[in-house]
C-alpha cells in the first residue's frame, strides 16, 4: 500500500467515524431519552459520554492531520475553495460539538443523581436535552456536507 492510499483510507476511515459515531450516539440518547426511565438514561448516556471520547475525539483529531498529509501529497493547494469551505464548516460542527459533549456529562449527572437519591429527573435534564437536541443538527449536517465536498471536490471560489 502507497503511503497516499495509507492517508486516504485513515481519512476515510475517520470521516466515517465522526458520521457514524455521530448518528449512534444520537439514536442512543434519544431512545433512551423517550423513556424518561433515569437508570436507563445514566447508563446510556455514560457510555456515550465514554464514546464520545474514545471515537469522535478521535477521529476529530486525525481527521486534519490526514486530510493536511493528504492534501498535501496529491498536490492540492490548502486554498482551494472546497478545502477552506470544509475547515470552515468543521469549525463550525467543532462548535456545535464542544457543548454537546458538555451537555452530555451534563444529562449523565444529572440523570445518576435522580438515580441515587430516587428522585425524578430534573428539569434542568429536560432543558440540557433540548439544547443536545437542537445542536445536533447543525453538527450532524455539517459532517454531511463536509463528505459531499471530499467527495465532490467542487470548484468554488471566494
Amino acid at each position: 500500500m502507497e503511503w497516499v492510499d495509507l492517508l486516504r483510507w485513515a481519512h476515510i476511515v475517520g470521516a466515517t467515524v465522526l458520521l457514524g459515531t455521530g448518528a449512534g450516539i444520537a439514536f442512543f440518547m434519544m431512545m433512551a431519552h423517550r423513556t424518561h426511565d433515569a437508570v436507563l438514561i445514566a447508563h446510556t448516556a455514560s457510555v456515550v459520554v465514554i464514546a464520545d471520547w474514545i471515537f469522535t475525539a478521535s477521529a476529530v483529531i486525525a481527521q486534519p492531520v490526514t486530510g493536511y498529509l493528504l492534501a498535501r501529497e496529491i498536490g492540492w493547494e490548502m486554498s482551494e475553495g472546497w478545502i477552506v469551505l470544509s475547515l470552515c464548516l468543521y469549525v463550525g460542527v467543532g462548535l456545535f460539538w464542544l457543548p454537546v459533549v458538555w451537555m452530555q456529562h451534563q444529562m449523565r449527572d444529572l440523570a445518576r443523581e435522580a438515580v441515587q437519591t430516587g428522585a425524578p429527573l430534573p428539569e434542568r435534564y429536560n432543558q440540557l436535552f433540548r439544547g443536545w437536541f437542537v445542536s445536533g443538527f447543525p453538527a450532524f449536517f455539517g459532517v454531511m456536507i463536509i463528505l459531499w465536498l471530499m467527495i465532490a471536490r467542487p470548484e468554488i471560489s471566494f
